[in-house]
């Protein structure tokens, strides 16, 4: 056996290439990265210790989870702890009175007790809560309806994890070939539909490569990008950076290269345009070297690929690359619990009204599912897929157009599956209510010293 790279080593083991890291480790055996070789006589060694196996998926049924949850709420009685109550900000005195079962009257003197004089429809505020929780011997926890819905589903067991296909920025200069390397992966002709060649809009696109996913998305000139990091809605999993082997880095580059450092994504280097006459992939390697991306061949930790997205040059290579930093990352999510993601674009159709594409984040959209984008709210009729095909649900990291919002939501806004339309308005209410006081701010008295 020659030597072989740890990544080619773990593919033949059947085991994720982290796993195998970790064995070296515990071997005494130190490597760099995934990209390190092994002598043969190592990697002979490791194959009599480890037996392929097939990574099983233990999945739970969203009823499983309810099951779970009930349990965890019956330890809680046992151990005498109480749940804490959880009421959404501007309760009225008489839902908080429905809520912990006690007759408004009781309320209602336990305020006048402090010089409180409150009706019975009347907001309690967050200081009154805290008099009432301390009065009646409770735990009151302020939470917004959002908060609350955007909680359930999270941790859990491990078992109700599952891999989910990782999601793919490219990103890089004007006419670096961005889009045309899109175009090149899906076998379709996106850029002809573009004004001048140029990207006027994102889009999200998700193929198969070897029986797995990857979901592909397609920025021009970074706006959305720097939107879902400044909303804390990033789901971007990795980034690759094309750069033209004849053009080299430039200012959209640099600017790339900083979106995603700041939000902490790992890069690929996608070095495109090899079969022009004055390609100069070396020259990239340097510049991009001067700017902290040292290729694993220099002794750094980013790969570089060379490709012609025009000819289709080692694309193979490039899928095979990105594959294996997200079996690096280890990507899962809770497919069981409610839908939850980010707008990746909207626009208003003629025929179908407010269109958005989402991207899912973990759970499941389905067709009828009442949604929240923003400010926005409504019932999705209809999911199309990237192929434009109607489909009836959608996935962790899948991209869905949803047709049926009331109106056109922002691009970055994080949307979420809710259970009523009641429900949607609380949620509408309080962010339009957020956003109008991010807006006025803290008012400030003009003073002698001011005029």
């Amino acid at each position: 056996m020659d030597n072989v790279r740890i990544f080619e080593l773990a593919k033949k083991l059947n085991i994720t290439s982290q796993k195998l890291i970790s064995l070296l480790e515990e071997m005494g055996i130190s490597v760099r990265s995934h990209m390190s070789s092994l002598d043969s006589k190592v990697a002979e060694e490791i194959c009599r210790k480890v037996k392929p196996k097939a990574q099983e998926k233990a999945t739970i049924p969203r009823s499983q989870e309810k099951a779970q949850s009930r349990t965890s709420e019956v330890t809680l009685a046992e151990t005498g702890r109480k749940k804490p109550v959880q009421v959404s900000p501007g309760i009225s005195l008489k839902e908080f009175a429905d809520l912990i079962k006690k007759p408004p009257s009781t309320l209602i003197k336990i305020l006048l007790g402090y010089g409180e004089m409150l009706a019975i429809n009347a907001p309690l505020s967050e200081e009154m809560l805290a008099l009432l929780a301390e009065e009646l011997g409770l735990e009151v926890e302020v939470k917004t309806v959002e908060e609350s819905l955007l909680e359930e589903g999270e941790g859990g067991t491990p078992e109700l994890l599952e891999s989910r296909p990782p999601v793919v920025t490219v990103m890089g200069h004007v006419d670096h070939g961005k889009t045309t390397l899109l175009d090149a992966i899906r076998h379709t002709d996106v850029v002809k539909t573009e004004a001048g060649g140029i990207t006027q809009h994102i889009g999200a696109y998700q193929i198969s490569y070897r029986d797995r996913k990857i979901t592909f998305i397609d920025t021009p000139g970074h706006e959305a990008f720097t939107s879902m990091r400044a909303r804390g809605a990033m789901v971007t999993d990795i980034a690759v950076i094309v750069v033209a082997a004849d053009d080299g880095v430039k200012p959209q580059t640099v600017e790339a290269i900083n979106h995603a450092r700041a939000a902490n994504v790992p890069m690929l280097v996608a070095i495109n345009k090899i079969d022009l006459p004055n390609a100069n992939p070396e020259k990239v390697r340097k510049e991009l070297s001067e700017l902290g991306l040292v290729p694993e061949e220099w002794g750094g930790e980013t790969i570089f690929v060379e490709i012609s997205a025009k000819n289709k040059t080692n694309l193979d290579d490039l899928l095979e690359m990105i594959l294996l930093v997200a079996d690096m990352q280890e990507l899962k999510a809770n497919p069981h619990t409610r839908g939850n993601g980010v707008v990746i674009e909207s626009r208003l159709d003629k025929g179908r009204g407010p269109v958005a594409t989402v991207l899912i984040k973990k759970g499941t959209l389905k067709t009828g599912d009442i949604i929240v984008a923003g400010d926005v709210h409504g019932r999705a009729r209809a999911l199309f897929n990237d192929r434009g095909k109607r489909v009836k649900q959608a996935t962790p990291s899948q991209p869905v157009a949803v047709v049926g919002l009331s109106a056109v939501p922002s691009a970055g806004e994080e949307f979420l599956v809710v259970d009523e339309e009641k429900t949607a308005h609380q949620i509408t209410a309080e962010r339009i209510a957020r956003q109008r006081a991010r807006i006025a701010g803290p008012v400030r008295r003009l003073t002698l010293d001011d005029l």
